[in-house]
């Protein structure tokens, strides 16, 4: 019968491969959808949402082709990487993550049945949060297929890194709603939205995904604005928590390279969203800060379990 150890490395071996396979989906898919949307357009910003009045679509045949050929391989992957994880017997923690990683790709993959509408922003919001998904999922996998120790008692800052995800995860679900609503032309600007401040009363509905875009939002519009602002909010907290929680961790030896690592993407992804701004929402630099992100998200998850397995 083969060893735990070999069965570990075979596991870990798919689920980097899975990981990059997600990242490159990742890259693909925000390609697809930035582009179409019109990101890098003549004249800008008129041309922003035209698909959504019946206007050209940008896109790649090539990109789409690509992103079909490497999704497809990466379900078949997930399901000789689940099966791996549970066949002869199940190995656990890696079992848990690539199960929870397959059922995800099984429902991005019905979830894109609906997702050649532009006008349903809740495809949209699924799938740009899905492809982040797969990312850590895959990445979540790997590191449990790893060494294997027990949790610390010891907090150190696992505390600031728990309150730091969470508040990432909220800002990209903030960011996912204003690519999925087409509100990336709404606030131009830094670091306020003209003269707001806070989001208007009337601007709160545009948090909820489950409505029918019938046009890209107009600058100043009260869903966007509300949008931009409360993704920058949480952009700022997310930088405060992590840096200060990436911080403390620099000082540990165990720690330290994760930490780095952590520091240096959380530095590169606010530059990233900065530059995008300032640059007028360029299609590069908005599909690395999309990518980034997904990144940092991992590289944090990453953190977090050092920290929290490093000996008291």
């Amino acid at each position: 019968m083969e060893s735990r150890d070999a069965r570990l490395r075979r596991i870990r071996n798919l689920a980097l491969l899975l990981t990059a396979l997600s990242f490159l989906i990742l890259l693909v898919s925000a390609y697809i959808r930035l582009n179409g949307a019109g990101l890098g357009c003549s004249p800008w910003p008129h041309c922003y949402g035209q698909l959504l009045v019946d206007g050209p679509y940008r896109h790649s045949d090539a990109a789409r082709i690509l992103h079909r050929v490497v999704a497809s391989s990466a379900l078949l992957l997930g399901f000789v990487l689940a099966w791996q994880c549970l066949r002869p017997q199940p190995i656990q923690p890696p079992a848990r993550y690539a199960t929870a990683l397959l059922v995800l790709m099984i429902v991005l993959t019905f979830v894109g049945i609906w997702s050649a509408d532009p006008h349903r922003a809740w495809a949209a919001f699924i799938n740009i949060l899905g492809g982040a998904g797969l990312v850590l999922l895959s990445w979540r996998t790997a590191l449990a297929a790893g060494t294997q120790q027990a949790p610390s008692p010891r907090r150190r800052p696992a505390a600031l890194l728990h309150a730091g995800l969470g508040t990432l995860a909220l800002t990209m679900a903030l960011g996912a709603l204003i690519g999925a609503r087409y509100a990336a032309t709404a606030c131009p600007f830094l670091p306020g939205c003209i003269d707001a401040s806070w989001p208007a009363p009337a601007g709160w509905s545009a948090l909820n995904p489950f409505t029918r875009v019938v046009a890209a939002a107009s600058m100043g519009d009260d869903g966007g604005v509300a949008l931009h602002l409360l993704h920058r909010y949480c952009a700022v907290a997310t930088l405060l928590l992590l840096g200060f929680g990436g911080l403390r961790a620099l000082a540990q030896p165990a720690t330290r390279q994760s930490a780095a690592l952590l520091l240096a993407l959380l530095l590169v992804q606010f530059t990233l969203g900065v530059l995008t701004i300032l640059s007028g929402l360029s299609l590069h630099l908005a599909i690395a800060h999309s990518v980034c992100a997904a990144a940092l998200l991992a590289a944090a998850m990453q953190l977090l379990i050092s920290v929290k397995t490093v000996p008291a």
